[in-house]
């Protein structure tokens, strides 16, 4: 399998998460999303997600995945084990509702086509990803009390964890204040801990310019 991504891009790092947890290998071809304009609106690329976006895994007979959780959700069905999801249907539930408060609460507003548009109307891109991202983990957290273990779902990492890490990352990169945030921050240093999500950070990736 190949897989399209960018080092920073939170999207493509849930799927390395994934990846490293189902003990997957994958070729990592490099989308520069700033180089030249971002390389995500060239030809070759379009091909592959007109939504010019990444991450994109190729499977090995040439098929085509995109966005990271459909891809997660691919690889969880292929491969289930260790699941990604809580067998219990409220849990799994719950563990979707956490993961889409990243996935559709926070990161769309902060990803990169939308502070690049901000810019372009003379709002304070910083300001703005600052503050979604701070209620935004706010609100998570709260959502997430009461399901909480060793992770944001009981005692095993679910999809939310895979959510939570890039995000907290994008936190700090926009200067978010973390002090509210104890048990996030708690499930992320045991995240850290695993090799699949030490393998998949960002400045690990053979791409990462710091």
């Amino acid at each position: 399998m190949k897989l399209y991504g960018y080092w920073r891009s939170s999207a493509s790092w849930r799927v390395r998460i994934g990846l490293g947890l189902k003990g997957l290998e994958v070729e990592h071809h490099s989308v520069h999303l700033v180089r030249d304009g971002g390389e995500q609106h060239g030809t070759d690329h379009l091909k592959r997600n007109p939504m010019r976006q990444v991450p994109v895994l190729e499977l090995d007979d040439g098929r085509q995945l995109t966005q990271s959780l459909a891809i997660l959700a691919y690889l969880d069905a292929q491969h289930p084990e260790p699941p990604l999801l809580p067998s219990d249907p409220y849990l799994r539930g719950r563990a979707w509702a956490l993961t889409e408060v990243v996935n559709s609460g926070i990161q769309p507003l902060q990803n990169l086509a939308t502070l690049q548009h901000l810019t372009r109307l003379g709002v304070d891109r910083m300001a703005w990803g600052r503050h979604h991202i701070h209620q935004g983990l706010l609100n998570l957290q709260t959502m997430a009390t009461d399901t909480a273990g060793r992770f944001l779902v009981g005692d095993d990492v679910s999809l939310a964890d895979i959510a939570l890490i890039p995000q907290l990352y994008n936190a700090r990169r926009f200067e978010v204040p973390l002090d509210a945030l104890d048990l996030l921050l708690q499930i992320e240093a045991r995240c850290e801990t695993l090799e699949a999500f030490q393998a998949a950070h960002a400045h690990q990736q053979p791409d990462a310019t710091l």
